[in-house]
């Protein structure tokens, strides 16, 4: 099984922490940038290339295209306007997973205290009139899809197992599955991966930084008995000046 793992591109608060480097003024679940709409189309155009004629055989570096048999995406707005990019373009249906939402979920964070307050988020009726073409959980109602408190490093971490480990549960060795996700929650799937224990680095760990830019690609192959990271981090699709 392929996996895919794609930044959503550019939202509101990461140009406001580019531009101040402080999140006073963040919004709970940020909408794309002007710079992040015309990232997810680059990407969408990229991935669309060859869409019809990808061999998956042999291919460690998708000249010959992406072919996803499947695409997910987190609930939150920045990431399915990315994944609606992409969905559009290839003709793929665009499935809601909301095991793979950025750490600390929807909140308001009160510089004042530095308490983080748990939202609702948006309801099932939300997402069918702004986004109709997105495929639902069953279990999201008129309650908000997050409706808990502030998620701790700890349990993205143990979010990161159990996404792995549902993940090989869902799909065959033949499938190309692509998420639409966020940096934090990339960190944690690597960290899992490569055996960390948590998202800080303590005493008696190596010190390891992962970057993952506005919409870039990272590749890992899950194979019988390991798994293969073929690529990470990869923006060959952007011109340079759109990279955040």
């Amino acid at each position: 099984m392929q996996l895919y793992i794609i930044r959503h591109a550019q939202s509101e608060n990461n140009a406001l922490w580019a531009q101040t480097g402080s999140s006073n003024g963040r919004s709970p679940d940020p909408l794309l940038t002007d710079i992040g709409k015309q990232q997810a189309h680059w990407l969408a155009q990229h991935i669309a290339q060859h869409w019809e004629n990808a061999d998956p055989e042999d291919d460690l570096h998708n000249r010959n295209g992406y072919h996803f048999t499947h695409l997910y995406t987190s609930l939150m707005q920045r990431a399915i306007a990315t994944g609606s990019a992409i969905a559009q373009q290839v003709n793929i249906p665009l499935v809601a997973w909301e095991i793979i939402h950025e750490f600390g979920g929807i909140f308001e964070h009160n510089l004042d205290t530095d308490e983080r307050i748990g939202l609702p988020g948006p309801n099932r009726n939300y997402f069918a009139t702004e986004y109709p073409h997105l495929v639902l959980p069953d279990s999201l109602g008129e309650a908000g899809w997050w409706q808990r408190p502030y998620e701790p490093l700890e349990q993205t971490m143990l979010r990161a197992k159990s996404f792995l480990a549902e993940l090989q549960l869902r799909h065959d060795p033949a499938d190309r599955v692509a998420i639409i996700t966020h940096g934090g929650f990339f960190v944690a799937i690597i960290r899992t991966l490569l055996g960390f224990s948590t998202l800080d680095n303590h005493e008696g760990e190596n010190l390891l930084w992962l970057h993952a830019n506005n919409t870039s690609i990272t590749r890992l192959d899950f194979g019988a008995e390991q798994v293969e990271l073929v690529y990470l981090n990869r923006l060959d699709h952007l011109p340079t000046h759109l990279i955040t």
